[in-house]
């Protein structure tokens, strides 16, 4: 027999065709279920009643309770105005209505009392409400039995063109309640419920929407969100269960001549943490099964490392491995970088880009394929299909969220005789706990938490644009001292023209403030050609440059240890996830480094908070958690929402890491005494996992 929660929700009074394809356009619903599960996002509080004399015009919604003194009407059709004035013991306030005047004017009769729900404004010194919501009081006076804690739904202007205001969004989901409320079938196990003391879910819905006190919404929010997470990392840590029981790996028993003489020849000792995920990744790798792990670093912890060392385990035991990088530039890095730390071991390693010519590409394809290229180094230049590998047995992906998931999945079918390779994810993209969970919820997670010794920490300063004369004095000085520095313009699209002036304009008063031959500026964006870039790019690495003016393609990889000074230009456009990534382009010598955060005159509160963040930590890990904190999951430097396995209705990564963390563990547990979900008890979880939202495959490939 059908649900009522799947009748469509048109069939519901007040709605029909019209607002029903509002609904579906601008808030996804279609159903009676949908309704019901669209969430208030916050709730104003009806209970009170306020003086008028009492109400500002910086009030949130505010309740009074007036007798109505007089009514004028002015104006003509669309231009009519009614005012209405009211009265309390306390004063008098003006109400303005613009629509439905006919009616307001019969029912606000002078000397009748109605209870006026709105948001106070000042008009001409005096304060009033435009269109405020109207209410019969109870016959004692006090707040009626609608004049509770009110849910306030996500709008649209077409919504609300549409004539689907706030009050009518309450009417009709009280309406879906009232018509469905009989079949919503309970969506956790009893056992579940009794252990973690959770409400069940009938009374959570009508609570979340209609609470009848704040400890019915908090029980019934913290219900619905602990739910959510649960079901979600059920989801992923049930697949992670299957697949390491199940997805077959290249066994790699040994550590390999190569890689031990690589690590002898190192110039410096390991850190504990690099040392601490080498060991993990080493221990996945003789398991037998596929290892899926990511390896998040701060910028400079040594990542690269790790992959090298990685990447020799597998020549060490007869395979291939290969590290696709997201841009020519970080390739050509890590090539330059494989190549030094390479020369004691004999093996071979190569570079293939979109840029590596016709001829020197057939070498590479035909060692590739008998395996006398042991390492190879590219872009998604390694996914074409004439790149055949002989025996690939580790893939490590830089900046994953940077690769399409159809150009990763062609990867991870290139293994030896058909056996996935071991998967090496990494980013220098700090992500915060709660959202690693949750976006890598399947993958196992190695940390490298401590710096290199020895390298010291960056100055960060931020500066108004006038202060520019003193900058260029500052530059000049580290300059003569030797040293090299970073100017870099926001670009948000490649294709912003007033960025491109901005760029070009700052390029030209470099080049004059620091005139030839005593300085030489290079410059470098997205429209010029991977030559054109490659020849500044290598000027600026070779020395040959004093100054390297760019837009923020250097934000990933570039590795130039003689540049001292980042220059951030309107820095209040960037997000701290990617500011903190461009400060980490200096720091990487011995010498003292600095990042200087230029802002305009106009800062908006939040942005002032960003970069006096930037100025108060180096710590990665703690500026992403601020930063989801600031701008919601959504919104971070590669985590974009539609990155996430699903979209959350009501828990929220940035304020519930608790909870989240709480329903994982039960998850872990949950799975720990039935692995598949197949007893009876656990019918009620399989059902909803079922459903299309956590049908979530393989999202290792897909994140």
């Amino acid at each position: 027999m059908k649900s009522r929660l799947d009748t469509e929700v048109q069939f519901l009074p007040g709605v029909g065709p019209r607002r029903a394809m509002l609904l579906k356009s601008e808030l996804e619903v279609t159903t009676i279920g949908d309704l019901l599960h669209l969430y208030p996002f916050r709730f104003i509080d009806r209970t009170s009643i306020q003086q008028i004399a009492d109400v500002r015009p910086d009030s949130a919604f505010v309740q009074i309770l007036g007798t109505v003194v007089s009514s004028n009407l002015t104006g003509k059709g669309q231009k009519q105005r009614l005012s209405v004035i009211v009265r309390d013991r306390s004063g008098e306030m003006e109400l303005i209505f613009f629509k439905g005047i006919k009616y307001t004017c019969e029912r606000l009769r002078p000397g009748s009392s109605y209870l006026f729900f709105g948001k106070p404004a000042t008009f001409n010194g005096r304060i009033n409400m435009v269109h405020p919501e109207i209410d019969n009081p109870s016959p004692d006076g006090a707040p009626n039995s609608r004049c509770t804690l009110t849910g306030v739904y996500s709008s649209t202007d077409k919504l609300r063109n549409g004539g689907i205001t706030q009050k009518v969004m309450n009417n009709l989901v009280s309406a879906a309640l009232a018509y469905a409320m009989e079949d919503i079938q309970e969506t956790l196990p009893e056992y579940v419920l009794r252990e973690k003391g959770l409400v069940p879910l009938k009374y959570a819905i009508r609570n979340i929407h209609f609470p009848s006190d704040t400890t019915a919404l908090a029980k019934s929010q913290y219900r619905l969100k602990w739910e959510e997470f649960f079901l979600l990392q059920l989801s992923l840590l049930k697949q992670k269960y299957v697949r390491s029981r199940s997805a077959q790996g290249i066994r790699m028993p040994l550590v390999g001549d190569a890689f031990n003489a690589c690590y002898k020849a190192l110039p410096y000792d390991l850190t504990g943490a690099q040392k601490r995920v080498i060991k993990e990744i080493r221990s996945d790798m003789m398991s037998g099964c596929q290892m899926n792990r990511l390896l998040q670093g701060d910028v400079g912890s040594g990542k690269t490392m790790v992959a090298v060392l990685s990447a020799l385990i597998a020549v060490g035991n007869g395979y291939q491995a290969c590290i696709m990088a997201p841009t020519e530039v970080l390739a050509q890095q890590h090539f330059a970088d494989l190549s030094k730390y390479l020369k004691p071991t004999g093996v071979r390693c190569e570079l293939l880009t979109g840029s590596t010519t016709k001829a020197a590409r057939r070498p590479i394809h035909e060692g590739l394929e008998d395996g006398s290229v042991q390492i190879i180094i590219g872009t998604h230049a390694l996914i074409e299909d004439d790149v055949v590998f002989k025996n690939l047995g580790l893939a490590v992906v830089d900046e994953q969220h940077r690769f399409g998931v159809e150009q990763r999945a062609r990867l991870w079918s290139k293994g030896a005789s058909g056996i996935p390779p071991h998967i090496l994810v990494m980013t220098a993209t700090p992500i915060p706990r709660t959202l690693a969970m949750t976006l890598y919820g399947d993958l196992d997670v190695s940390v490298i938490d401590e710096m290199p010794p020895g390298r010291k920490p960056v100055k960060t300063i931020l500066i108004g644009d006038g202060k520019r004369p003193v900058l260029y004095n500052f530059m000049k000085r580290q300059i003569s001292l030797g040293r090299q520095v970073f100017i870099v313009y926001p670009l948000i699209f490649e294709s912003e023209k007033l960025d491109y002036q901005n760029l070009e304009s700052g390029y030209e008063d470099i080049v004059s403030r620091f005139p030839l031959p005593q300085y030489k500026v290079a410059i470098v964006h997205g429209q010029q050609t991977s030559e054109v870039k490659k020849f500044n790019m290598d000027a600026f690495a070779a020395g040959r440059a004093d100054i390297l003016v760019s837009t923020t393609v250097i934000e990933v990889g570039v590795d130039v240890p003689n540049a001292t000074v980042i220059v951030i230009e309107s820095a209040e456009r960037f997000g701290l996830a990617q500011l903190h990534q461009l400060r980490g382009r200096v720091g990487r010598g011995s010498d003292e480094s600095f990042c200087v955060l230029m802002h305009g005159d106009k800062v908006s509160k939040e942005s002032r908070k960003r970069l006096d963040l930037m100025c108060a930590t180096e710590n990665g890990f703690d500026l992403a958690e601020a930063d989801m904190k600031m701008r919601g999951p959504g919104d971070l430097e590669g985590t974009q929402q539609s990155g996430l396995p699903v979209s959350l209705r009501i828990a929220s990564l940035a304020h519930d890491g608790s909870i989240l963390s709480d329903a994982r563990s039960y998850a872990e547990h949950v799975l720990a005494q039935d692995p598949t979900l197949s007893k009876e008890e656990n019918r009620p979880v399989l059902l909803e996992l079922w459903d299309e939202k956590y049908d979530i495959r393989d999202f290792s490939k897909i994140s």
